[in-house]
């Protein structure tokens, strides 16, 4: 018998596990995760080529999570989850406060601290229409992200039971704990914490359903993935590493995200699908002469399966069973007619995709809120969008749908606990590092008789 058993090794796990073993060392924990150690998570997109996993791709499943992926912390209320309405803002900024403390102790220190605040910025944005959205910002980047996750496993392992590769198959409540079976044997457990994050979507909804446990609505964001010249926004970059807008219109509010000067647009592997995604400029042979950023647009849904059917309509249309990826110049796109090849065009691709006509795929709402944005963009920096800037057809962001729990993160069954962003709550590695720490001060204040 276990005292705590924990579903998932991502990030709000491992800043879970951190703060109990820091406190209390005489805890029984053990880890479960369908995937593999940081170490063997390896993957033949890591290096350019076409995926190599058996079971769940290694870039997005293991230990640490999408952690491993970039390692962006942005520290804010702003953006990134829904934390500080649930516990509020001032404790949330104290939290990631703490979590910054973690990550600076394992490696990170290495990578500085950067703000996007902007005053004036802001003052001038909202004169034409846009919201300038603020953090403190600290992006290890890929190969800082493993070394400090790493560091913190081996932190970890010398307290906590670690399962990898295992599959569970069903939870259930029994008198004082939960029995927890999987493909590698069964497992006893006082406390169970899930924090499957978003890739435990469909295992998480098949779980909460056995447990009569009722879901929410789902958020969905979907998106272009925007790429132009490197200086295009120096009139609003020059002061900050990357500036998050936002744009409001009829039916939609679109908010920039990932913005990489000099990074590359590289495919991204997710549910299913194959989507154009970001990447820093400081990743390993990935710079380039352009920027880019994906303008999402959130929508909501009665159920998780009408959130994701819709994303496979959509972008699965765009792959067409092959991993296809649409693009088109702006010149074009506001010409309404299709582009054809883009061998003279002043702003190189740095993803190879198919030229064509965004308007004939993707649905009305995401191509108005793109060209609604660029118009009170091109106000705001007082310049044209070039018009050989492209568009990308289609991004997706995805959500876990909303499950009712306590301000504590525990569900209606006693003892059962939501972390991370398969609470439908946090969005983001900080906002899900901090639920962690949050639940797991909550959790030893219990073991130690005080609530």
């Amino acid at each position: 018998m276990e005292d705590i058993i924990i579903i998932g090794a991502g990030v709000s796990s491992i800043f879970f596990a951190h703060k109990l073993v820091q406190e209390n060392k005489n805890l029984s924990i053990r880890i479960i995760d369908k995937g593999k150690p940081l170490k063997e998570r390896i993957c033949g997109l890591d290096e350019g080529l076409s995926c190599t996993c058996s079971e769940g791709c290694n870039r997005y499943i293991g230990y640490a999570g999408l952690g491993k992926s970039e390692g962006k912390f942005n520290y804010t209320n702003d953006f990134g989850g829904d934390l500080g309405r649930k516990i509020g803002g001032g404790e949330t900024l104290e939290l990631m406060k703490e979590v910054d403390r973690i990550l600076q102790k394992h490696g990170a220190e290495s990578v500085g601290l950067y703000s996007t605040k902007n005053k004036s910025l802001a003052a001038k944005a909202e004169k034409h229409g846009l919201e300038v959205l603020s953090a403190e910002v600290r992006h290890l980047g890929t190969k800082v992200a493993i070394e400090v996750f790493q560091k913190l496993y081996e932190t970890l392992q010398e307290h906590i039971h670690f399962t990898f590769e295992t599959n569970v198959t069903s939870l259930q409540p029994e008198a004082q704990s939960f029995f927890i079976e999987t493909d590698k044997g069964n497992f006893h457990s006082k406390q169970l914490i899930i924090g499957t994050g978003k890739s435990g979507g469909n295992w998480i909804n098949k779980q909460m359903d056995d447990l009569g446990l009722n879901t929410g609505e789902t958020r969905l964001d979907l998106g272009l993935r925007i790429e132009m010249r490197e200086d295009q926004l120096n009139a609003i970059l020059k002061d900050t590493f990357e500036t998050k807008l936002r744009c409001r219109g009829k039916g939609y509010e679109a908010t920039t995200y990932c913005m990489n000067p000099r990074g590359r647009i590289i495919r991204k592997y997710q549910n299913g699908l194959v989507m154009p995604d970001g990447q820093n400029k400081n990743e390993e042979k990935t710079e380039s002469g352009n920027l880019n950023f994906t303008l999402f647009v959130p929508r909501y849904f009665p159920s998780y399966d009408q959130a994701m059917q819709t994303a496979h309509r959509i972008i699965g249309g765009i792959n067409q069973g092959d991993g296809r990826i649409i693009n088109q110049r702006l010149g074009d796109f506001y010409a309404n007619r299709p582009s054809t090849e883009l061998s003279s065009n002043l702003i190189r691709p740095s993803l190879e995709a198919e030229a064509g006509n965004l308007a004939v795929e993707i649905p009305d709402l995401y191509l108005r809120s793109v060209l609604e944005f660029m118009g009170k963009l091109e106000n705001l920096i007082e310049c044209p969008i070039h018009p050989d800037t492209l568009l990308y057809g289609m991004d997706a962001k995805f959500y876990e749908p909303q499950i009712y729990t306590t301000e504590n993160f525990e569900t209606q069954i006693k003892d059962l606990y939501l972390i991370g962003d398969c609470s439908g709550i946090t969005h983001s590695l900080s906002q899900a590092a901090a639920s962690g720490l949050y639940v797991a001060d909550k959790i030893l204040q219990k073991h130690k008789g005080l609530c």
